[in-house]
Parts: structure tokens; C-alpha cells; sequence
């Protein structure tokens, strides 16, 4: 489920092209809701960063890590709740199977199955939901901020797409092991996302600033090492207790 709300996340993105210019520059004192309490705080935490460590490259190195740590426990519950539905997964299939001629049943059972686990299986969407507003106030800040814009990054110009797709192949390699090294490959209904979801990923990287896709990597550089690292060590304690 998560994984069609990320998709639908990023397909709202490529709707915005790099080239945009009907967007306002960021101006505190017209700004609306959304500007005033999105976009341009996340533009003057760029700012404020890129400032202290002299690159915006490095700036949005350290936003990624802020964005993911304040996350961190819902990505926490979220991996969880994936890892209890795998367990359940066999008794899930048999009501399936035995109710298959009565829908209301097979939902009742369902749910009673997920009570008796403690199981969320809207746990998964929380930290897409969250980061959905957090993507697209980067991108426009991006856009809209000229610091930002025109500042470059190793051979990168931010507010420009990848001149040689490294990238975003990058972006596409990094998204696939984060899949892989969080085991949704072994979820029967994730395998297909496993190949489909890294595609789309090099497809809409390349259309976005560099900015936006050196965002996608740093934050899944961060994901496959807090799994291997915090999460995965984390979630075999409760299981070898039980």
C-alpha cells in the first residue's frame, strides 16, 4: 500500500518540470500559507546551512538527515507492522481462501486477525504521508530560491538536471537496495514494485533539478544504513523475545 503512495508522490513531482517559471520568487512578506510555512522555512534552513558549511550540496545533505531523524518513529512502526504482516501472511491467504464467496466475512476476519497481531496496516503510509509535503516544499524551494538554483555541487548545477544521468542512475541503484536490504522483496505483493519502482525513479530523475534527485539519494543512503544499522537490530530483539 505504502509503496502505490510514494509512487503517487513522485508522479506529483514530475509534474513539476525543472524548467517551471510561473512560480512567485519566495518573498516572507506575501507569502501564504503554504510559502510561509513550508517553503520558505525549509529554503532558510538550506540557506543557514549551506552558509555555515559553504555548499549547498552539503546543506542538503544535513536536511535529509534532519527530515529522516524527526521520522525516524514512524519508519520505526513502520517496518514493524511490515514485519508482523509477513508472519500473519499464511493465515491471511486461508481466510482468503475460505471466505473468498463472502467479502463482508473475509473483511471481519481480516480485521480481527490484524487485533489479535496488533497489526496497522496503514502503519506503512505514515512516514510517505508526512514526507509527500516535505518533497514538494523542497522542490519548490529549489525552484524559487535563486541561492539554491544557481549554486553547483561537484559538477552539478542544483537547479538543473543531471547533464549525465549518473544521478539519477544513482537515485535508481540506491532505491533498489533500500528495497531489497529492507526485505520488501520477500512480501509476494512488493516483488513486482522491487524492479518497477527504481525504473520510475531514473525515469523522473533525470527531469527533476539535481538538487531534487541528490535529495532522493542522500535519503536513501541514510534509509539502507538506519535498517542495517538501528532498525534491523532493533526489530530482532522483540522477536527473539518472543
Amino acid at each position: 500500500m505504502f509503496a502505490f503512495i510514494a509512487l503517487f508522490a513522485v508522479l506529483l513531482l514530475s509534474g513539476c518540470s525543472p524548467t517551471d517559471a510561473h512560480y512567485a520568487k519566495l518573498d516572507p512578506a506575501t507569502a501564504g500559507f503554504w510559502d510561509k510555512y513550508f517553503v520558505i522555512p525549509l529554503a532558510q534552513l538550506m540557506d543557514w546551512f549551506a552558509g555555515l558549511l559553504g555548499n549547498y550540496g552539503l546543506s542538503i545533505l544535513v536536511v535529509t538527515f534532519l527530515v529522516r531523524l524527526v521520522i525516524f518513529p514512524l519508519t520505526y512502526r513502520q517496518q514493524k507492522s511490515m514485519q508482523e504482516m509477513q508472519k500473519i501472511q499464511p493465515q491471511m491467504l486461508k481466510i482468503r481462501d475460505k471466505y473468498k464467496k463472502d467479502p463482508q466475512k473475509m473483511q471481519q476476519e481480516t480485521m480481527k486477525l490484524y487485533q489479535e497481531h496488533n497489526v496497522n496496516p496503514m502503519a506503512g503510509c505514515l512516514p510517505i504521508l508526512i514526507q509527500m509535503p516535505i518533497l514538494l516544499a523542497f522542490y519548490q524551494a529549489i525552484v524559487r530560491d535563486a541561492n539554491i538554483a544557481e549554486s553547483s555541487f561537484l559538477y552539478l548545477q542544483l537547479g538543473q538536471p543531471d547533464p549525465y544521468y549518473l544521478l539519477p542512475l544513482l537515485a535508481a541503484i540506491t532505491t533498489y537496495i533500500q528495497f531489497v536490504a529492507s526485505g520488501s522483496g520477500d512480501n509476494p505483493q512488493m516483488r513486482i514494485m522491487v524492479w518497477i519502482f527504481p525504473i520510475m525513479i531514473f525515469v523522473l530523475a533525470f527531469n527533476f533539478p539535481a538538487a531534487m534527485a541528490l535529495y532522493w539519494v542522500y535519503g536513501n543512503i541514510f534509509t539502507i544504513l538506519q535498517y542495517q544499522l538501528i532498525l534491523k537490530p532493533m526489530l530482532k530483539k522483540p522477536a527473539e523475545a518472543k
